[in-house]
């Protein structure tokens, strides 16, 4: 950065030349949105330092554009110029960085002083859209779609009442054991909460944790074991993936369930269990009962107010993934030293985002967004960060070397990305050169170099014409 520039980039929206000439005094990059809404762009594109709006716009198109700068959690703060008395109510916008200023911006010194005192103001993280409200935001349970409402609505009624057990059912990565320790932390917030992995452990070592055994019991058991439904006492025990217990140890489990007591692998005193069990299976328990891996009496025992959550690619759920994705980078710490710097991710790559099926529903997600974290050098997540498979793009990709040589060449790599850019945008190329994060004139160029045909580029408007030798770059 220039010595004399305080700024990296900031995004102007005006069409008054002095205003873009004072913003570029303190700024490397200046973009030139021509109405709110352009800005909107832009700003998902570049991830600017700060917003300039000239009030010369209508009240409604600020406040649309305040708006919808808070809907996509864009934390950049917003600096609105007025040449009067500010009649504008900011106050409904407490959760962004917004300061309004009155004074002659035209002079580079006030300007200054204005970022001076908009640097030195926290931008706050609203975390509150993650969430529906503070039940969920307290066990991280982010998500505001139908489904996540629906479930939640669930876990509440169930842990306000007595059902016990607790049947969980999803796909693998939907979230199961935060859903058992909502109900846990709901009905029990003071007593142990106890995990186990049916398919981590064998029916032997499974049985000996989950009932414990005495001493001489068989060998190797040198002493008296507690198991695990005598530790949970009067909390909860959450048996995930229960369709992987053995058929015998079924058996077993419905005794408990049904007379609320159990014996020590080798015991003959009968201990009385008194923990809720939460049982949770990725797998269709009625298949599994069909294909004699499941005991239909324990389903029945187990499937009294079953919790169902759906997987990200349904119609119900999927407006979740934008939420989702921007939660897991606002509380990524796989790089820490990066925190600080990325704060958001361009329209593309939600998109891409949004269009997977995500097979392996919020945890796959979530490891999507770390990765990108991982890759990304700018200070938003682009479309070339989100990589969804990393092991089936290269290690097991059937293609020969040269064919991936061909296929993933730099300049068809370039042709595709602008040929979509214009395609989303309407062939608008304002617009699509905010979204490519480069200027106009390059976009023409590359557009003139690939022929690609749609129509013929608009000359730049002189007031966007500058002189990089003693302004900075204006786009």
């Amino acid at each position: 950065m220039e010595e004399n520039k305080i700024l990296s980039r900031v995004v102007t929206i005006s069409k008054r030349p002095q205003l873009q000439d004072a913003v570029a005094t303190s700024a490397e990059v200046v973009y030139i949105a021509d109405d709110p809404a352009e800005a909107t762009d832009i700003i998902e594109t570049n991830s600017p330092d700060m917003v300039v709006i000239d009030a010369g716009y209508t009240h409604a198109d600020i406040f649309d554009f305040l708006e919808s700068h808070r809907i996509h959690s864009v934390a950049v703060p917003v600096v609105i110029i007025t040449d009067g008395t500010c009649d504008y109510d900011y106050e409904n916008f407490p959760d962004l960085n917004i300061l309004i200023h009155n004074k002659d911006i035209e002079n580079s010194h006030h300007f200054r002083q204005i970022i001076s005192k908009i640097k030195n103001q926290p931008i706050p993280l609203d975390t509150d859209n993650f969430f529906l409200d503070d039940f969920t935001a307290s066990l991280s349970l982010a998500g505001r779609s139908k489904a996540t409402q629906q479930s939640v609505e669930m876990i509440k009624l169930i842990a306000q009442s007595r059902c016990n057990p607790v049947l969980i059912v999803g796909r693998t990565g939907t979230g199961k054991e935060l859903a058992a320790r909502a109900i846990h932390h709901l009905r029990s917030p003071n007593e142990p909460f106890i995990a186990v992995n049916c398919a981590a452990l064998t029916a032997n070592l499974l049985e000996s944790e989950l009932f414990g055994h005495t001493k001489g019991s068989f060998t190797g058991a040198d002493r008296n074991k507690t198991g695990l439904l005598e530790l949970a006492g009067s909390g909860s025990l959450f048996l995930d993936e229960i369709s992987e217990m053995p058929l015998e140890l079924q058996a077993k489990l419905l005794r408990v369930v049904q007379e609320k007591t159990f014996r020590k692998v080798g015991g003959t005193e009968n201990i009385t269990c008194r923990a809720v069990i939460i049982a949770s299976s990725n797998r269709n328990l009625t298949e599994e009962i069909h294909a004699k891996r499941f005991r239909q009496d324990l389903y029945y025992r187990l499937n009294i107010c079953p919790v169902t959550l759906p997987p990200l690619k349904s119609p119900q759920r999927r407006q979740d993934i934008r939420l989702l994705a921007k939660y897991f980078l606002a509380t990524s710490d796989i790089c820490p030293e990066k925190m600080s710097k990325i704060t958001s991710l361009t329209s593309m790559a939600l998109d891409a985002l949004e269009k997977h099926d995500w097979p392996g529903n919020v945890r796959e997600l979530k490891n999507v967004i770390d990765r990108a974290v991982l890759l990304e050098t700018t200070g938003k997540i682009g479309l070339n960060s989100i990589i969804i498979d990393p092991l089936e793009e290269n290690a097991f990709s059937d293609r020969s070397s040269d064919e991936k040589i061909k296929t993933f060449s730099l300049s068809n790599a370039e042709r595709k990305l602008i040929s979509r850019a214009l395609q989303e945008t309407g062939w608008q190329k304002t617009r699509a050169a905010a979204l490519l994060g480069i200027t106009r004139a390059t976009l023409y160029a590359k557009v003139k170099q690939y022929n690609i045909e749609k129509c013929s580029p608009a000359p730049n408007t002189p007031s966007q014409q500058y002189d990089s030798a003693r302004s900075p770059q204006l786009v």
